[in-house]
């Protein structure tokens, strides 16, 4: 690997602050602390099952909802993730992933296009796990693709328990932007000779 794929993303409003660092050459290692257990556990499958070394530092006002928290986690880890990719030169851009957990099955489909757009058809069977909305998953996956750039598509195949019905979501995601990252030639892959 010739170039460090690296990147910090500060962010500083009135409801979160938070420092996102990503390496997508890593080894899978995470800390992450936002408050939310949960969700720390859902950004760990990130890290853990795409390779990518992630530090997530957040804090919320999580004394009026989680949805600050988990929108500007999301926010951040798309700008760091788009930062440390780069002009994307030799990636492989596409990818896709099957994941099944116990009775799920998830697919998560990337493009690294550098043009965002998000697709889900996600019916989750509960509307909470735990003290975490299941609806805050849509609203997490669209603030990280619509920063980093990407196009994501994501689908609950089929599964009845929420718990592996939002982990198997994490999961796929980690998954596919593993393989899509891969750095495969020198060229940019696209017709247009920019993404």
């Amino acid at each position: 690997m010739s170039r460090d794929r690296v990147a910090v993303e500060q962010r500083k409003t009135k409801e979160t602050e938070i420092i996102a660092s990503v390496n997508l050459d890593g080894k899978g290692r995470s800390e992450i602390t936002t408050g939310i257990g949960f969700f720390n556990h859902m950004l760990d499958q990130i890290a853990r099952h795409g390779n990518i070394d992630l530090e997530l530092s957040v804090k919320g006002d999580l004394q009026i909802d989680q949805h600050h928290t988990v929108e500007d986690t999301g926010i951040a880890l798309g700008k760091a993730f788009a930062r440390a990719i780069g002009d994307k030169k030799g990636i492989s851009r596409f990818s896709s992933a099957l994941v099944p957990l116990d009775e799920t099955l998830v697919r998560a489909v990337v493009d690294i296009s550098g043009r965002p757009y998000l697709y889900t058809d996600l019916p989750f069977t509960r509307e909470m796990v735990g003290d975490f909305p299941a609806e805050m998953v849509v609203e997490f996956m669209r603030a990280f693709v619509f920063n980093a750039g990407i196009t994501l598509h994501l689908e609950i195949l089929h599964g009845e328990n929420c718990h592996h019905q939002i982990e198997a979501v994490f999961k796929a995601l980690a998954r596919a932007l593993k393989e899509a990252v891969k750095i495969e030639s020198d060229e940019i892959p696209s017709t247009k000779g920019v993404l």
